[in-house]
């Protein structure tokens, strides 16, 4: 396993505690860098936290759908590390499994909420942090549901496909600031996610990816870490699929 140099960077890791953002978490931490964890759930979170067991790793419980919150926990980060280095904006929901016809006004809101309303606050948040410093790395995890458009998962794949948008307009915005903005756009992953999927849903999902076989978490983490380190130098706005050859752009 390559070890990109992380040391001596400060990284914020939305829903961090759990799936993507644990793996994300775990390699971070391997790296050298210190790791603020930010979830909704205080067990899950403590729990991460005393399985990574390194000093370097610490958690706050944040509502990213809230940017008071948002704004008062940057703060904190701030003044206890003088500085943000990396923002991953990973936190994010299925939503149910209906058609549009169907689907749940509140439950639509509730999606469009956490997926993509989140990342605008956290990226709005954290920006001014990293113009003072004239470093910084974003990356947002989107979905090949948000290139692709899944049946049954409208709220969901029209949430991811927002955030592709927000990636490449502000990379284009930060270009010239030595802050890279990029996003990963995955296939689906076994992890607790799948507990508010349908398993037809789940099925659908597996039989579109050639390799026949749903990607590891491990396989994310290593591509974000690279993302957020100073090796990438030049990519940003930028899509990076990690689909297992399902994406067809």
């Amino acid at each position: 396993m390559i070890n990109f140099d992380l040391s001596n960077r400060v990284a914020v890791v939305t829903g961090g505690a759990q799936g993507f953002g644990f793996a994300i978490t775990e390699r971070f931490i391997q790296s050298g860098a210190k790791v603020i964890i930010w979830d909704i759930d205080k067990k899950t979170a403590e729990e991460a936290v005393k399985k990574i067991n390194s000093e370097n790793c610490i958690y706050q419980i944040v509502d990213v759908k809230n940017f008071d919150q948002i704004s008062k926990n940057m703060i904190e980060v701030e003044k206890k590390f003088n500085k943000i280095d990396i923002f991953i904006n990973n936190a994010g929901i299925t939503g149910s499994n209906a058609t549009i016809a169907e689907y749940s006004v509140d439950e639509w809101k509730k999606v469009i909420d956490l997926n993509l309303n989140s990342v605008f606050y956290c990226c709005k948040a954290v920006v001014p942090y990293m113009i003072k410093n004239s470093y910084g790395r974003i990356v947002n995890i989107a979905s090949i549901a948000g290139k692709e458009g899944n049946p049954n998962a409208g709220a969901y794949s029209s949430s991811k496909a927002g955030v592709i948008g927000l990636t490449k307009s502000l990379g284009k915005e930060l270009a010239q600031k030595n802050i890279a903005v990029n996003c990963v756009t995955p296939a689906a992953a076994k992890t607790r996610i799948f507990d508010q999927m349908t398993e037809e849903h789940i099925n659908y999902m597996l039989s579109k990816i050639p390799r026949n076989k749903f990607a590891k978490v491990e396989e994310l983490a290593s591509l974000v870490a690279w993302l957020s380190s100073e090796e990438n130098s030049f990519s940003t706005a930028a899509v990076f699929d990690l689909s297992g050859g399902r994406a067809t752009y």
